[in-house]
């Protein structure tokens, strides 16, 4: 290293403060060196579960923090513990608790115990779940653990930053934003950029221009697999070259750096920053020769697939190594930063303070449980000095006594064999306290690991207040699209942080037009086209929600949102359950579908949609009247939904509300389309429409329908209207577009079990379905696919004929 290049480090500052942050930075390092050395110990000997750890990396980690700057997001890789410790976001102790999967916050703030060590988070909301003001902390977005599934929120992440900067309106948010000077830092090991979603938002990034700072960790292998097997060219930036911007080409400045090169990896760090902060150029910092001195992960050693020379390359190019040599080989104006002794004193003392905090995190954690142990002990004790089990209990109590290091599953089976055991004794005293014990603290552990999955505060959609469309008499009746419309009009008017985003939805305003014109009124800004590209629409919409806007993403057809499913599963609809409440991501997805034409314009995937994305709401509105009131609704609250819009309802006349914008759909509660007494069919968007057409002509031949659109599947019938229905009409027929067992096992399962509705039929209960394929092309093809009118007539007189025979002769 030459001095002259490291005065530029310098700069500015005293020696004596350029000594002091560089022997910060080698304590940094050397902490999180050894909180990963202890932390594969720990999970060695069996007081964790799994263990993944950020050495090796630590140095570049360090350089890339001294540019990370209040109001930034991370969103990153599981591996930048390093980043976490040099922000100042999570300390030894916080750390270790990740690894033991402690529940309680106060010691593992950032998931409460629900992610594995090395998924970090800081805390967007305070405990009333509140916004707390972003631009005066440092933020990560919660990380997740499928390979490059952080990338698609990173693009929205550094999008905000664009849309605050340059739409003045939003000037004034300065709780979310400095005007658009924050940048976005994505970090992912090399191997990862293997996947589909690295390629696809990167180069969304380079077509929006928005200011990332994309950091990959090169250690040239993706667990045992060599990176000659994973990039072409074996090189990444050499891979992305043609991203490289020019004079005459937006694209991507591309920097190479090495990993155990602190005085090059600091100066390309400065550079990046500059040139994303200020100019929102996007940039890629290929981080090369990174090592992994503990393998991969506490899975498997990395001996098994590297030769000695490689192994031997480890240790001769390990960062911290290197950096301590340039550290003793490094003079000031003749001074010296430190000595190997001074060197080595730091090195002890952080493996000293990691391993006392890891004590401390370790008592933290098995404190409460021993105290929890020793409760159920005693009650399981007493309970057996007064039963005719006193042997097997006292054998159950003394295993639980005696369990060295007790976790709350081996209390709370103890406690329930225990009620098992005395089923037969249930007056007795002993016992009515074990079980007072049990409901006591049952549900509070199991909150421990469940609550959160929706908004708990004020700002949930669920409290929002229902408000019927109005009519005058001016209302006239209009295509169904104008509604949606005119009701978009009155939102973007009224809130401007909304804007949305998608293929077409535009310059055109929409292929059903329902946004005509709304890039006019509002720029290109806040409604705008994107490329072809499902999961980085939903990145787009899950970032800048994470970051106080209030986006709209589209994907233009219900079958295309299998492209985003793996986002929507694996990070938005974890978002606010994996922080236990500490961030939130109110994202609006936009959607049509259910019968166009065609194998892959016309399916109704609802059983997967509904079962892979719990933590979303799923609105399934008949008409585009209901879709607007939905739209009210989840803009007055703070929980991300997917609005199905159904096709055949664009056309469709509706009558104009005179309170446009204003009405709201309330979650959850179904609306009785038609009253009747001797069926009730549940059904809901689409087809629903279809049923309402098919009760009419069920009435021509003497039967009484009554059809209830269920209008949401999550939340589903929270009063349980189609339960009372029931008890009216004692028969029942689910009718489903999606494939047999789709959402109709999950309609009827919500029916029948949970509202308890099976205890008022007097029939069968009957579900109606599409078929097991995927419909055919034309109107016959969904004639012949899903259910039709002459279908939902045919099958409710046939349930009516089981019952009535003499009345409703067969058919056939």
């Amino acid at each position: 290293m030459s001095n002259n290049g490291t005065q530029e480090l310098v700069k500015d500052t005293t020696h004596q403060t350029f000594i002091d942050e560089i022997l910060n930075d080698y304590r940094i390092a050397c902490l999180s060196r050894e909180a990963s050395l202890l932390g594969r110990k720990e999970v060695l000997t069996g007081k964790a579960k799994f263990g993944i750890f950020g050495d090796g990396k630590e140095l570049a980690q360090i350089a890339l923090s001294k540019q990370f700057q209040h109001g930034d997001f991370r969103s990153g890789y599981y591996r930048d513990q390093t980043i976490m410790f040099a922000l100042g976001e999570m300390n030894v102790q916080q750390y270790f608790s990740g690894i033991y999967a402690n529940p309680d916050q106060k010691f593992e703030p950032t998931s409460g115990g629900r992610q594995m060590g090395g998924h970090f988070a800081t805390w967007s909301l305070d405990d009333n779940g509140d916004w707390k003001t972003l631009t005066e902390q440092n933020n990560v977005s919660a990380d997740i653990s499928p390979t490059a599934g952080q990338m698609p929120r990173l693009l929205g992440l550094a999008q905000a930053s664009k849309v605050f900067r340059e739409n003045e309106a939003l000037h004034n948010h300065t709780q979310f934003s400095n005007k658009g000077n924050e940048i976005a830092f994505g970090t992912i090991g090399d191997a990862s950029t293997s996947e589909g979603l690295f390629w696809e938002t990167l180069n969304a990034v380079g077509v929006m221009q928005v200011p990332v700072v994309m950091s990959v960790w090169d250690d040239g292998y993706g667990i045992s697999v060599p990176k000659k097997f994973q990039t072409i060219k074996a090189n990444i930036s050499d891979a992305l070259s043609g991203f490289q911007r020019t004079e005459d080409q937006p694209g991507f400045e591309i920097l190479k750096t090495k990993g155990w090169d602190y005085e090059h990896l600091v100066s390309t760090y400065e550079k990046a920053a500059k040139l994303a902060r200020e100019s929102h150029i996007p940039v890629l910092v290929h981080v090369t020769e990174v090592t992994q001195p503990q393998g991969h992960s506490t899975s498997g050693s990395h001996e098994r697939y590297k030769n000695e020379e490689r192994l031997q390359w480890e240790i001769d190019y390990d960062c911290i190594a290197k950096f301590k040599q340039w550290i003793l080989d490094f003079k000031v104006d003749g001074q010296a930063i430190a000595t190997e002794e001074e060197l080595e004193a730091i090195s002890k003392a952080c493996r000293k303070e990691v391993r006392a905090e890891q004590k401390e995190a370790w008592k933290n954690f098995t404190t409460p449980l021993a105290a929890e142990r020793e409760t159920a002990v005693a009650a399981i004790q007493k309970l057996a000095s007064a039963s005719s089990q006193k042997a097997f209990l006292e054998k159950t109590a003394g295993e639980l006594a005696s369990t060295i290091e007790p976790i709350r599953k081996d209390i709370f089976n103890a406690i329930r064999k225990s009620l098992r055991l005395t089923r037969n004794e249930k007056q007795l005293a002993e016992r009515l306290a074990l079980v007072d014990l049990y409901n006591s603290t049952y549900q509070e552990t199991r909150d421990r690991y469940s609550s959160h999955l929706l908004s708990q505060s004020k700002n949930s959609p669920m409290t929002v207040e229902a408000v019927a469309p109005a009519y005058d008499d001016n209302s006239v009746m209009e295509d169904g699209r104008l509604v949606l419309r005119n009701n978009f009009e009155h939102i973007f008017n009224n809130y401007p942080e909304v804007l949305t985003f998608g293929e077409d939805t535009g310059k055109i305003g929409g292929v059903n037009q329902s946004m005509e014109g709304m890039q006019a009124l509002f720029g290109e800004l806040r409604v705008a086209d994107t490329g072809i590209r499902e999961a980085t629409i939903l990145g787009q919409g899950i970032g800048m929600a994470m970051r106080g806007l209030r986006p709209i993403a589209e994907i233009q057809y219900l079958d295309y949102i299998l492209y985003a499913i793996q986002i929507m599963s694996d990070d938005l609809a974890t978002v606010h359950y994996r922080t236990k409440g500490k961030q939130k991501a109110p994202l609006i997805i936009r959607t049509r579908g259910h019968r166009l034409e065609g194998i892959w314009h016309s399916g109704s995937p609802m059983g997967g949609i509904i079962n892979l994305i719990r933590g979303i709401h799923v609105c399934v509105p008949r008409n585009m009247t209901t879709a607007a009131g939905f739209y009210n609704t989840l803009l007055k609250g703070d929980d991300p939904a997917v609005v199905i819009e159904p096709l055949n309802g664009y056309r469709t006349k509706e009558k104009m509300p005179s309170n446009i914008g204003e009405f709201t759909t309330p979650l959850g509660v179904p609306e009785v389309v038609t009253e009747g007494t001797d069926i009730t069919i549940v059904s809901y968007g689409s087809t629903c429409n279809l049923a309402e057409q098919a009760v009419k002509q069920l009435l021509e031949l003497g039967i009484s329908a009554e059809l209830v659109d269920v209008r949401t599947l999550l939340p589903f019938d929270i009063n349980h209207m189609i339960a009372d229905s029931l008890k009216k009409t004692n028969r029942l027929l689910v009718v489903d577009e999606d494939v047999p067992g789709g959402a109709s096992a999950f309609i009827l399962d919500k029916i029948l079990n949970e509202q308890k509705g099976y205890y008022h039929l007097d029939s069968e209960p009957t579900t109606l379905a599409a078929q097991e394929h995927r419909p055919a092309y034309s109107t016959d093809g969904d004639y012949f696919s899903k259910p039709s009118i002459d279908d939902i007539v045919e099958k409710v007189y046939d349930i009516m004929s089981e019952a009535k025979p003499q009345t409703f002769p067969s058919l056939f």
